[in-house]
């Protein structure tokens, strides 16, 4: 039999199926060519073509969110991958898997400041979990193999691969032991003139390692929580299935137990689960904040309670927390990093809830009859109806005809703005996989996350919440929606402005107007000129029947729903932010 000989940008598609990689998305450049030319002869890999790297990063960093795989995307050198950091960001602040490849300049031509040269371990060095370039040939299947394993392993997060063009062009024989793995897995691929040889897939290579808790730390855990008076647990972080969730919603009801999702993280427990409590973000539940802050017990599963959750580092002492802490982590370096816990426990969150279900509950928890109260808390703080704001545009109604009209696994996604508080407020997740959003706050999140959604999950319903401005940061996705014919729906709520920026310039410089407020396009007939469903609604009455063309349209579609500037937040208007921060300011003088 002839030798098989591959170059690199076949070999590196090769380790792509052999890692069982099904999407890629990218904005193509001349520096991985061979990489496009290669994916040309792998119909098992649907390649989504992007508008802008930013977008690209965003989609698979979706679908990592979705799946607990990597999303895979791919960015020309320089510009591309700079673009892309925005991704990168996303993705290492929300412990996503993710590997971003990047095109790189050919070895030869290093460190002269070569046409969009960029030192990549440097640039992404702090950005992401690992950086790395390949220089050989025969290096990709361990690189990529690494790249894998680190991006799925402890805390997952995004991996950086520069691949030089020269390297991906130099052709190598193929070793035994893969030409006969290729050989067994031939049937189904493709080959056309001019290739070196198939590509193919085969069985995944990596496997994500599950930690689950030792027999006496599972028991002391029991034991603190038979203790306990008032016990919370918070979920957050990655490393979930659909099944960990399931078996941690069996283990709250056998318990009783009240339960509290991290920021952005409610998809982790149903909203309709009689022990959940609400979620720990902004604009969090005062009741909840107040059961947090009066717990004996806290057992923090699977989330870090950073910045956000912790209500800016105040709800539990640092580095001692008030309360009793139980932290389960996947990484050890993260366990007392912060809250020194009084028993941290290094596993997955598969790996740990798994084992629950040999623990023997109370026969009659003294906490019952408050995690009913923290329920019932949670639905009154969740209901929209009777919701008013100013404006002839009322979003109460709008979130309870959203409820009601929705399918259950319906995937929703948002971006960052204070219109999020909306949907994240109102709307009850119901399950795994039915929440995209960013725990770092990142703008422009939400149009390219629910590409990446509607690609993976086709006959699911997939809706993007969006602000004015949050929507112009990567509303061009839009196009990318309407070339694979992807019916997102997109709700977007123009109040022309920055709300979030303007709501905090009320509050410490109020009545001092300046570089918040916005000119925006005709956002409807800009959703016609690509070619997708546009919709405007201005009035109440005009939503549902907005939303029931929209669905019925088989095109991406946009909403465009005029929002009263007042209305900026369901709690408060831009005249109490500013009369607050007038008030705040004439104290502070008094007592200056």
């Amino acid at each position: 039999m002839n030798p098989q000989t591959l170059n690199g940008g076949q070999l590196l598609v090769q380790e792509l199926l052999t890692h069982g990689v099904e999407h890629v998305f990218c904005v193509p450049g001349e520096s991985f060519l061979a990489v496009l030319d290669a994916l040309h002869d792998a119909p098992d890999i649907a390649v989504t073509v992007c508008r802008q790297e930013g977008g690209t990063a965003m989609m698979a960093e979706a679908q990592g969110k979705l799946t607990g795989r990597p999303g895979i995307c791919m960015v020309t050198r320089g510009p591309g991958a700079t673009n892309a950091s925005a991704g990168i960001h996303i993705a290492m602040q929300d412990s996503t898997p993710l590997i971003l490849f990047v095109g790189q300049i050919e070895r030869g031509m290093r460190e002269r400041e070569a046409f969009q040269e960029v030192d990549y371990r440097a640039v992404f060095g702090k950005l992401a979990k690992w950086v790395t370039e390949i220089d050989e040939v025969a290096r990709i299947p361990e690189l990529v193999s690494r790249a894998f394993h680190i991006a799925t392993s402890g805390r997952p997060g995004p991996v950086v691969i520069a691949l030089p063009e020269d390297m991906l062009t130099e052709v190598m024989e193929l070793p035994a032991a893969s030409r006969a793995m290729g050989s067994a897995a031939t049937q189904g691929a493709s080959t056309s003139a001019g290739t070196a040889g198939p590509v193919v897939r085969a069985t995944a290579h990596y496997r994500i390692v599950e930690a689950s808790p030792g027999r006496a730390q599972l028991q002391e855990f029991a034991e603190r929580l038979s203790q306990a008076k008032k016990p919370m647990l918070i979920l957050g972080g990655s490393r979930w299935s659909e099944q960990a969730c399931v078996q941690l919603a069996d283990f709250a009801s056998a318990w009783q137990l009240p339960v509290a999702c991290s920021f952005r993280r409610q998809m982790l427990f149903a909203g309709e689960h009689a022990c959940y409590a609400g979620d720990v973000g902004l604009g969090i539940n005062p009741k909840l904040l107040a059961r947090l802050q009066d717990a004996d017990l806290i057992v923090l599963l699977g989330g870090r309670l950073s910045e956000v959750p912790s209500q800016s580092y105040t709800l539990l002492g640092i580095p001692v927390p008030q309360q009793t802490l139980v932290h389960v982590f996947a990484d050890p370096d993260e366990l007392n990093h912060v809250y020194q816990a009084d028993l941290a426990i290094a596993a997955s969150p598969v790996g740990f809830v798994q084992e629950l279900g040999s623990l023997t509950p109370p026969a009659a928890p003294v906490w019952a009859e408050a995690t009913q109260a923290a329920h019932a808390d949670y639905l009154a703080w969740s209901e929209p109806s009777g919701r008013s704001n100013p404006g002839a545009l009322q979003m109460g109604p709008v979130m309870q005809h959203l409820i009601a009209t929705l399918p259950q696994d319906s995937i929703l996604c948002n971006g960052a703005g204070n219109f999020s508080i909306w949907l994240h407020r109102f709307w009850r997740f119901r399950g795994y996989g039915t929440q995209l959003a960013p725990t770092s706050g990142s703008m422009g999140y939400g149009v390219p996350a629910a590409v990446g959604a509607k690609r993976l999950y086709p006959q699911r319903t997939v809706v993007c919440f969006a602000g004015d401005g949050d929507f112009m940061m990567h509303g061009q996705e839009l196009a990318t929606a309407v070339q694979y014919e992807l019916p997102i729906v997109i709700i977007l709520l123009d109040n022309g402005m920055y709300g979030t920026i303007r709501m905090h310039q009320e509050r410490n410089y109020p009545a001092r107007v300046f570089a918040t407020e916005l000119k925006n396009p005709d956002f409807r007939a800009l959703a016609f000129a690509y070619g997708a469903h546009g919709e405007r609604v201005e009035r109440t009455e005009e939503f549902a029947p907005a939303l029931g063309r929209a669905l019925q349209s088989g095109k991406p579609a946009l909403i465009h729903c005029l929002i009263d500037p007042q209305a900026i937040t369901p709690a408060a208007t831009l005249d109490s932010l500013r009369a607050q921060g007038l008030a705040a300011a004439a104290a502070n003088k008094v007592m200056t």
